[in-house]
């Protein structure tokens, strides 16, 4: 397919360092750069798993909290 660029000054200075040293044509380091950001482009990012870090919150205030009700009023009772 042949057509037509306009190259911000950077990128060509980039392709004209890369395409010197490589001793290459421009059609070459053109497509190879394209190919490795489009590729780049449409991966899907590497997710880290989400991991929760534990902290001591002290010890259990009531011994059984199987009753709910006596544990919400303990916990509401203002003069602990």
């Amino acid at each position: 397919m042949r057509t037509t660029l306009t190259l911000d000054d950077d990128v060509a200075a980039l392709l004209s360092k890369i395409r010197a040293a490589r001793k290459a044509e421009l059609k070459a380091i053109v497509n190879e750069a394209l190919r490795h950001g489009l590729m780049q482009m449409t991966s899907q990012p590497e997710r880290q798993p989400f991991q929760t870090r534990s902290v001591f919150l002290g010890r259990c205030l009531v011994g059984n909290v199987d009753n709910v009700a006596e544990v919400l009023e303990i916990a509401e009772d203002e003069s602990l």
